[in-house]
């Protein structure tokens, strides 16, 4: 276990005689002073963002991931939250300018794709009223599964850069447009070619699992690249699904999954790796608990939930990383998986969990050993902690950005 990569945890865990001053036991809920100071320390970081523009629109970046359209997802979220449309306004404005500009036409993920930008357009023309344009983003979208569906172009599977990232952009479409726009037919053939290439691969390299992926000729495990969170998007997709890829294909995959966890409650980043260090979503324990959530929820087995609270014990233990306070690989990130399982249980050691990583976010920058590549970004900077403390004021519809539809 490498503990050179994180602070030890230093607050005092749940129950204790403090913990009234952030969470409100007999209501299930934060206090509205807490609430009041997460929603003051917000709108501080966000005039922050927003005085260093020049810092993150100087450069050709405009994916969801580390550029420009990310910081557009923030504002248009904080502008739902909050009720202020001059935010909705000025992510409009940056995601125009990420359409226009964006070169990358194969890269087709939300994440890191031209996907992520038209996605987040058309669901905001959409509510705006602006149908053309949201019909335009969504043509657009539809127009790039041809070379999605394409099992012959090496294109791969995970979430940051592969099929479960185009995936989700679907999903999240059909979840925030009413009618759905996109067709079931096209999302099943897309869940049907993941199951497919990950019966493919898992049988040529012999595995005791129906699915297995590998990136770069990696076997990742984790969130971003890995089996986590193929399986995750598979599973909130689930309606799309036969029984049999329910119980045949995924479910098996998900035994297999677990019976990968170090003794201490952490995953392995790959099927290679053996170094219990890594406690962060992209890679580790954070990216699972909304993933056996889930599981538990279709499956009804209490493995899968005992699972996701052992994940929460190793991040409240190892979760404060040095790394910083981002979504991606960051303490915000890591924050998500007390929401999650406060969602799941309505146990309130878990929001309190939460709302003490919350306290460690709004003093951004003081424990903080390297700034991130991005440090405006959505994934990697300022721009998700934000993120991260607008979902606090509303814990139980919290949704970890870009993952949970």
């Amino acid at each position: 276990m490498d503990n050179s990569r994180y602070y030890d945890n230093p607050f005092e865990d749940y129950p204790n005689a403090n913990s009234s001053r952030v969470i409100n036991d007999d209501k299930k809920q934060i206090n509205e002073e807490y609430k009041e100071t997460l929603h003051t320390h917000t709108k501080r970081l966000l005039d922050r963002l927003e005085e260093k523009k020049n810092h993150w629109t100087y450069n050709d970046d405009y994916s969801i991931y580390t550029g420009s359209a990310g910081i557009a997802y923030m504002f248009y979220h904080y502008g739902k939250c909050f009720n202020e449309p001059i935010y909705i306004d000025k992510a409009i404005e940056l995601l125009r300018v990420c359409v226009s500009k964006y070169r990358g036409k194969r890269e087709i993920t939300f994440l890191t794709g031209i996907v992520g930008p038209l996605t987040m357009s058309a669901v905001i023309f959409h509510s705006q009223g602006n149908q053309e344009e949201s019909r335009n983003m969504i043509s657009e979208i539809k127009s790039l599964s041809s070379y999605v569906l394409n099992d012959r172009n090496n294109l791969a599977n995970e979430l940051l850069y592969g099929r479960a990232g185009y995936l989700f952009s679907l999903l999240f479409l059909n979840s925030n447009i009413s009618p759905p726009p996109i067709e079931d037919e096209l999302i099943k053939q897309v869940v049907t070619l993941i199951i497919k290439c990950g019966n493919m691969y898992s049988t040529s390299k012999k595995y005791e699992t129906p699915l297995m992926y590998a990136w770069h000729e990696t076997e990742y495990i984790g969130a971003a690249h890995g089996l986590a969170g193929i399986l995750y998007l598979l599973l909130q997709a689930r309606q799309y699904l036969t029984e049999a890829q329910l119980k045949e294909d995924i479910q098996p995959a998900l035994q297999f999954l677990q019976n990968l966890r170090y003794p201490s409650g952490n995953f392995p980043s790959s099927s290679i790796s053996h170094t219990d260090k890594l406690v962060h979503w992209c890679h580790g324990a954070p990216g699972m608990p909304m993933l056996f959530c889930l599981a538990y929820e279709i499956y009804q087995d209490d493995q899968y939930l005992k699972t996701a609270i052992q994940c929460g014990e190793v991040i409240w233990s190892r979760g404060l990383l040095k790394k910083g306070y981002g979504i991606c690989h960051g303490v915000a990130g890591n924050a998500y998986t007390f929401l999650c399982l406060f969602q799941q249980t309505k146990d309130m050691k878990h929001l309190y969990r939460a709302c003490r990583f919350a306290d460690w976010c709004m003093d951004y920058g003081v424990h903080q050993t390297r700034s991130p590549d991005r440090p405006f970004s959505l994934l990697e900077g300022l721009a998700g902690t934000i993120y991260f403390l607008i979902d606090m004021q509303n814990p139980l519809s919290a949704k970890f950005p870009a993952y949970t539809v």
